[in-house]
């Protein structure tokens, strides 16, 4: 039907432009020429004839070639009909593998999950039974090593079986009967002086001995290398002399050990200088600030006392002259005490005669002049208690490094090496909580105390002033 059209259109435009050629050219001839006319009337003459017999052929073409288009276009059509419908056939083909190739794909995939599950669950089970195969090897080495002679593991390389369980536990059971046992032997052991001894050695198990000997008896401890030496002087003697009198003491001296390969040596208690000497320079810091706090605390106490001591006295002293209006002599009276409520009721006794608001003022200020005495050294001491646990911080701080420091070079073989930055750390630390717990306490119960004095001479104060007014009240 395309084709059709564009043909048409085609004829249309040939028309088109044939048309006004045609009248363009009889325009431009001239009528008043014979010639011209006749040759036009000729012309025309031709072409109503040509016209009349092309005519009928045209037609005929024209609907031949529109037939032909029709049939074009059914045959077109019914090519669409067809493609579509083999399009929409192999589409719902298409459609129906990918649903299917969906559904073994999502069967894989929970296959494959599967899979990966049960792979898992058997890389788990491999690792714990090596784990297993671990623990047990290491139990049988363990066991050969506390047993000793009783039992002999299988090779490392072995896995263990039931069978080598069983000969450990009978060894178990074999070396812990022996252990139970006291048994009296001959044997060779050290002195203290370091001299060896040889004398009858009663164990106990495998967790004690005793030697007796005329040289030297009492109870052992190990020397190292399977040796046994005296523990110390007068130590589990009277023990060792009754058991090898075959006596059941209800009281038993001994020392217990685990076993004989490394030498026990006894560890001198340490003085407090060398304990802070421990901590470093910052030891010595938190020793010298708590030093420090605890004579603030002393000269802090003295002052204290002194003022809460004379305020009942004075008061007694000073009424009865303020009753009568002798105001000189209470003044007098009050210059034989010192401290500072003493020069609180002079104040106030020099002003009883200005109007109470001016006086209750000058009282106010009077104590607030003597605060800074009650107050000597507490801001000092709470300081010291604030700074002491920051400097134990510091120092294990401090230690930590030097910790770290020994263990970036040397290691962690040797721990000898690093007990030097462990002490700074831990000493420093204990140091400042010691300095700091007592000073915080002490402060706080100081602060309270001055407080207390505060209100005391401010209550004595208004009492001398009230009791001037009663007896100025009571004279008119």
């Amino acid at each position: 039907m395309r084709l059709f059209n564009i043909k048409l259109a085609l004829m249309a435009l040939a028309l088109a432009f044939i048309v006004p050629v045609a009248s363009w050219a009889q325009d431009q001839s001239d009528p008043q020429d014979p010639a011209t006319t006749e040759t036009t009337t000729a012309t025309e003459s031709a072409s109503e004839a040509q016209v009349a017999t092309q005519a009928p052929s045209l037609e005929q073409a024209y609907q031949r070639e529109f037939a032909f288009l029709q049939t074009q276009k059914r045959e077109l059509q019914a090519r669409l009909d067809a493609f579509k419908t083999r399009s929409a056939r192999e589409q719902s083909e298409i459609n129906q593998d990918i649903e299917r190739l969906e559904g073994e794909l999502v069967s894989v995939r929970a296959q494959a999950e599967r899979l990966d599950g049960l792979v898992f669950d058997s890389e788990r089970a491999v690792e714990t039974a090596r784990s297993n195969v671990d623990v047990l090897s290491s139990t049988l080495l363990q066991a050969d090593i506390t047993l000793e002679e009783a039992y002999s593991p299988p090779p490392a390389e072995a896995i263990p079986s039931p069978e080598d369980f069983q000969a450990m536990f009978q060894a178990a059971a074999d070396t812990a009967e022996r252990a139970g046992q006291v048994r009296v032997s001959e044997g060779q052991y050290f002195a203290l002086d370091g001299a060896e001894v040889t004398g009858q050695i009663i164990h106990v198990g495998r967790v004690a001995s005793f030697g007796v000997s005329e040289m030297a008896s009492g109870a052992l401890a190990p020397a190292g290398g399977g040796q046994l030496k005296v523990w110390e002087t007068g130590a589990g003697e009277a023990s060792a002399e009754a058991l090898i009198n075959g006596e059941r003491p209800q009281t038993i001296t001994l020392f217990a050990y685990e076993s004989l390969v490394n030498e026990i040596e006894a560890n001198p208690e340490k003085s407090v200088i060398e304990i802070i000497q421990s901590g470093g320079m910052i030891g010595w810091i938190i020793t010298f600030l708590g030093l420090l706090g605890v004579v603030l605390i002393i000269a802090r106490i003295r002052f204290l006392r002194e003022a809460s001591a004379s305020t009942d006295t004075l008061v007694q002293a000073i009424v009865p002259q303020v009753e009568a209006g002798d105001r000189q002599g209470a003044i007098e009276t009050l210059k034989q005490f010192k401290g500072a409520t003493a020069r609180v009721l002079t104040t106030a006794i020099r002003n009883l005669d200005r109007e109470r608001e001016h006086l209750e003022d000058v009282i106010s200020e009077s104590l607030l002049n003597e605060s800074a005495t009650l107050n000597r050294f507490g801001a000092v001491i709470i300081v010291i208690a604030a700074v002491s646990p920051l400097l134990g911080l510091l120092g294990t701080v401090t230690g930590m490094i030097s910790t770290f420091d020994v263990i970036t070079e040397f290691g962690t073989g040797d721990p000898k090496l690093l007990s030097g930055g462990i002490s700074i750390a831990l000493v420093t630390t204990q140091l400042g909580l010691i300095v700091a717990i007592p000073l915080l306490l002490i402060g706080n119960v100081l602060s309270g105390w001055a407080e207390r004095i505060k209100d005391e001479m401010e209550k004595s104060a208004l009492h001398i002033v009230n009791r001037y007014v009663e007896g100025q009240t009571g004279r008119n």
